[in-house]
Formats: C-alpha cells, sequence, structure tokens
C-alpha cells in the first residue's frame, strides 16, 4: 500500500467522525424544535425495534412543538412510550392520529447542562480523529522500508497527517462553537 492510500484511509475515517460528531450535536435539544432529537428513538413494533423516522413522518409545524405522524395507526402507543422512554425529558401528547411534543423554554442551568453534553461529544470526537492519527502514523512508520519509499516521503506523508488532523479537530471545534451558541441563545 503506498502512503498516499494510507492519507486516504485515514481522512476517510476522519470525515466519518466528523459526520458522526455533527449527528450527535443534532439530537441535543436547543430552544426550538429538532426532528433530529426523536427520529433515532427506537421502537419495539412488529416484533423488533424501529427508529421513529422509519415509522413516522416527522414535522416541526411551530418553533416549540413537534408532530409525529405515525404511517400505521396502530404504532402510535408503542411510538409515545418509546418517547416517554428516552430519558430526554418529553411528554407526547396524543391528538387524534398525531403525537405532538411541546418544547418549554429552558433554564439557563438546563442549557449549561446541554452546553456540557455537547462538549462531551466534542471531545470524544477529538478523541477519535487522535486515535486515527496515531493509528495511520503506525502504518507509516511500519511501511516506511517498503518498495524504495524515502524518510523523506514517510516524513512528508507524517506532516500532512498533522495537518489533516488539525483540520479535522478545528472542524469538530467549530461546529461545537457553533451549536453552543446554538443552545445558549434565548
Amino acid at each position: 500500500m503506498a502512503l498516499d492510500d494510507f492519507l486516504l484511509e485515514a481522512e476517510e475515517k476522519m470525515e466519518k467522525t466528523e459526520q458522526v460528531v455533527m449527528h450527535e450535536f443534532a439530537g441535543v435539544r436547543t430552544g426550538k424544535a429538532s426532528a433530529g432529537l426523536v427520529e433515532n428513538i427506537l421502537v419495539e413494533v412488529y416484533g423488533s425495534s424501529m427508529r421513529i423516522r422509519e415509522l413516522a413522518g416527522i414535522t416541526a409545524p411551530e418553533p416549540r412543538t413537534l408532530a409525529i405522524q405515525p404511517w400505521d395507526a396502530t404504532t402510535l402507543p408503542a411510538i409515545e412510550k418509546a418517547i416517554q422512554k428516552s430519558n430526554l425529558g418529553l411528554s407526547p401528547a396524543t391528538q387524534g392520529k398525531v403525537i405532538r411534543i411541546f418544547f418549554p423554554e429552558l433554564s439557563t442551568e438546563r442549557r449549561q447542562e446541554f452546553v456540557k453534553i455537547c462538549k462531551k461529544m466534542a471531545e470524544d470526537g477529538r478523541v477519535a480523529v487522535r486515535h486515527v492519527r496515531r493509528d495511520t502514523m503506525d502504518l507509516l512508520k511500519k511501511h516506511a522500508h517498503d518498495s524504495g519509499t524515502t524518510e523523506d516521503q514517510v516524513e512528508a506523508a507524517e506532516k500532512e497527517l498533522q495537518k489533516m488532523t488539525d483540520t479535522y479537530i478545528g472542524k469538530i471545534d467549530a461546529n461545537l462553537a457553533g451549536k453552543e451558541k446554538e443552545i445558549m441563545t434565548v
């Protein structure tokens, strides 16, 4: 495997890590309703676990309200039960064939808790990016003497890898700053 292949593989892994962190951020509640808060909650229906997004349409008709409309009305009680068990502190209210979730105004303390949760998610993402860098560095050192690879080429690849690591950690930090601002905005 060429040094470029190692770098491309590392970049793919770092990009996936960034995507995972962004997806986790979407699940953290801000002052407004977002489908990302409930779409991945698992519901026990049809003898298996399915995500709400696979069972229903999720809309935000108002800034502080989510409406969940199941495609099969028989799944309504199971979806409501799953939302209550989700530890998100949400209280679903069934109105006909639609589940409505109303979001109260967040207190300052609660906003700060959400910021801490986001910081933890971001730190986990940064650690994952550093693990990718470490593993790729090990591969570069291990294959440094393969098929006429010079030390200069290995050193250049290591510098490129470090640049890539700094870039992805910077992206995670920028996303964290944006999410933090979104959470703290009243």
